[in-house]
């Protein structure tokens, strides 16, 4: 039986961020389909446009999520901060479903400004994490933040079953999450972001090198 993973979108969110994710747990890797599909989650069941100008009707509202589900992972976008930097009235709305997700030790990703999310709601504090930069996660999070010794400059990383992750960080924000969720064995995610990361031409140069052709 397949299991859920939910995928929290807002308003302008970068659908960019949230593809990569949802067709690596949707569809295959290696010829090997994963026992995880996404379901999207949204404030209300009213469609939401993305900053690329795609529509998503999502499945669930914060409303009716199921008690049951595998993964809550928040993508990023425009609604989570304003433009001076402060924690939006929107994104407040998803403290609670955030909350009963830690509180059951759900696996939970924030990338981009839903990591800074995270920190404004003092989820990072007893977590190795990371963001956009430290100086923007100080300046969202302000006080509810004191974690800063636990700050890690790279892409994502997986601490305590909460993945962060930076805005570029789409690929790893992936493999961080297919390796914490185990969706595929170790060897096909790894060889899955080589992939992606290096390019074609390259991925195919290195394969070739590796098996002496």
């Amino acid at each position: 039986m397949r299991k859920e993973v939910l995928m929290v979108l807002l308003p302008l969110f970068a659908d960019w961020e949230a593809a990569f994710t949802s067709a690596t747990l949707n569809d295959q890797i290696q010829n090997k389909q994963s026992e995880y599909f996404v379901k999207t989650v949204g404030l209300t069941k009213e469609p939401i446009k993305s900053i690329g100008g795609l529509t998503v009707l999502p499945d669930y509202s914060i409303a009716d999520v199921p008690d049951t589900y595998s993964a809550l992972l928040l993508i990023g976008g425009m609604s989570w901060c304003t433009k001076d930097r402060k924690p939006t009235e929107i994104s407040s709305k998803l403290v609670p479903l955030v909350q009963r997700a830690m509180d059951k030790d759900i696996l939970v990703g924030g990338i981009c400004d839903a990591s800074t999310f995270l920190g404004a709601n003092g989820w990072l504090n007893d977590k190795m994490h990371t963001s956009n930069t430290l100086e923007d996660l100080k300046r969202v999070a302000g006080e509810a933040y004191t974690n800063e010794a636990n700050y890690i400059e790279q892409q994502a990383i997986q601490h305590k079953n909460v993945v962060t992750a930076n805005g570029t960080a789409y690929l790893e924000f992936t493999k961080e999450v297919l390796l914490t969720l185990k969706a595929y064995p170790k060897e096909d995610i790894e060889a899955h972001y080589d992939f992606y990361k290096s390019g074609y031409y390259e991925a195919i140069k290195e394969h070739h090198i590796a098996k002496g052709i």
